[in-house]
């Protein structure tokens, strides 16, 4: 029966590939994949060879996806890899299984490395109820939008993000929850693998220095808990907002929001403020 499989790769160590997904790989008729030079990489260390690589990824996903589907009517079975980890998960894939399945043709996911999940489990945060949130917007506006759903939700968050904005998400982070535990992971599986969590003030601190800002980050954020807003007193709420501010939100929008937040009288707040930096 032709097949389409979903085959998840290494996301550093080489090793970190099942036994079944390198028998896939070889006994595939086409193996398509987002970056066909890091496939073939894959390809040699393992000796897959003769295979016909197909290119797919988030530019032409459509387009290959409907040339994929005629190959399966062929009979021909084809593996989808992504540079790193499984496919569909912040990489392409997702247009393809829809299209292969709405087809009426099988499809089949291989077990394999997932870099969010890899951090998590290792972060030392809750790990019992988590969401995957993969990467957050770039504009200011919305990544705070987000960042606010995420920070008051009961579940441990999972995001990804680059080394070139990762300081600006935990900035952004320490703005809203300062206290709040977190996690960082970057070069996940290789030589230099580094996971440090805790609070984000903290961790904002090491960023640069001790947490080089190289390869990709993975960032655990831990739950919201009722008892961490009662830890925190006035003068760290007036902080917070001082915080807002300077981002650029206006000053009785963010006393405002702060208040009700973190459920105290508004013009208490308001009073602390004014004394405080007017």
């Amino acid at each position: 029966m032709t097949m389409l499989y979903l085959v998840g790769t290494p996301i550093g160590n080489l090793e970190d590939i099942t036994l079944r997904a390198i028998r896939v790989l070889k006994e595939a008729d086409i193996i398509a994949c987002e970056d066909t030079r890091n496939t073939q990489k894959l390809l040699n260390h393992y000796e897959v060879k003769g295979k016909k690589l197909l290119s797919y990824h988030e530019h032409n996903e459509d387009k290959m996806s409907d040339k994929i589907i005629e190959y399966l009517e062929e009979g021909l079975d084809i593996a989808l890899v992504t540079d790193a980890g499984m496919p569909c998960i912040s990489d392409p894939g997702y247009v393809l299984v829809e299209k292969v399945k709405s087809a009426g043709l099988d499809v089949v996911a291989l077990p394999g490395a997932n870099a969010g999940l890899t951090a998590l489990v290792a972060s030392g945060i809750e790990s019992y109820n988590y969401t995957f949130y993969g990467f957050l917007p770039r504009k200011s506006k919305e990544l705070k939008q987000k960042l606010e759903i995420i920070l008051n939700s009961k579940t441990t968050g999972i995001l990804y993000e680059s080394p070139h904005r990762v300081k600006n998400l935990v900035e952004e982070i320490v703005k809203i929850a300062p206290t709040r535990k977190i996690a960082v992971a970057r070069e996940l599986t290789k030589m230099f693998e580094q996971i440090e969590t805790y609070e984000a003030s903290v961790i904002l601190e090491m960023l640069g220095g001790e947490i080089k800002e190289k390869g990709e980050f993975v960032v655990i954020i831990s739950p919201s808990k009722d008892e961490e807003k009662a830890e925190l007193n006035l003068d760290d709420i007036v902080e917070i907002i001082y915080q807002k501010v300077q981002s650029g939100e206006k000053k009785s929008e963010a006393i405002k929001n702060t208040a009700k937040e973190y459920g105290i009288n508004k013009k208490e707040v308001y009073s602390l403020y004014h004394e405080k930096y007017d």
